[in-house]
C-alpha cells in the first residue's frame, strides 16, 4: 500500500491515516469495546458496510496501528489487536468523546459514557489499562 500524504503537516499527515469516517470508530471499538474479529467490529451501531471495514483494516494496519492475527484455537478467524501506536490515540477517542457529549447532545440523542466526566486523565489511564488487561488475558 503506497504511502500518499498531502503535506509534512503533523496534523494533515494524522488526518490522511485516522481522519476518514470510520478509522477512529474502528479503533474506538476496538479500544474501549474490545472488539476484536471482523464480524464483532461490523456489528457496531454505525453499520459499516463490509469493503469499507475492510479497506480501513488494511489502512490500519499498513500504518501499524493495528496488527492481524490468527485465534489460536481457530485458525480460520482473523483477529485484530491495536499495537502501542494504536492505543496512544486513547487520548484523542476521549477528547473527541468529551467533545461530542458537550457539542452534539442538543443535535442528537448522545449516549452516557461511564465515568466520562472524570479526570481526563485517569479515564485515559484507566481505558490504557483495561486494553492491556484485555492483552494480557488474550494472549
Amino acid at each position: 500500500m503506497e504511502k500518499d500524504f498531502r503535506s509534512g503537516c503533523p496534523i494533515s499527515s494524522a488526518l490522511d491515516v485516522i481522519g476518514d469516517k470510520w478509522s477512529l470508530l474502528i479503533i474506538r471499538d476496538m479500544l474501549i469495546k474490545h472488539k476484536k474479529t471482523f464480524k464483532e467490529i461490523s456489528d457496531s451501531d454505525e453499520r459499516i458496510a463490509p469493503s469499507i471495514l475492510s479497506a480501513r483494516l488494511k489502512l490500519l494496519e499498513s500504518y501499524k496501528l493495528i496488527s492481524k492475527t490468527k485465534i489460536p484455537e481457530n485458525k480460520k478467524e482473523n483477529i485484530y489487536l491495536l499495537t502501542e501506536k494504536g492505543i496512544r490515540l486513547t487520548p484523542i477517542i476521549i477528547e473527541f468523546s468529551l467533545w461530542g457529549d458537550t457539542n452534539m447532545r442538543e443535535f442528537n440523542e448522545i449516549d452516557d459514557i461511564e465515568g466520562l466526566n472524570s479526570d481526563k486523565s485517569f479515564v485515559i489511564q484507566s481505558v490504557q489499562d483495561s486494553y492491556n488487561s484485555m492483552l494480557l488475558n488474550f494472549r
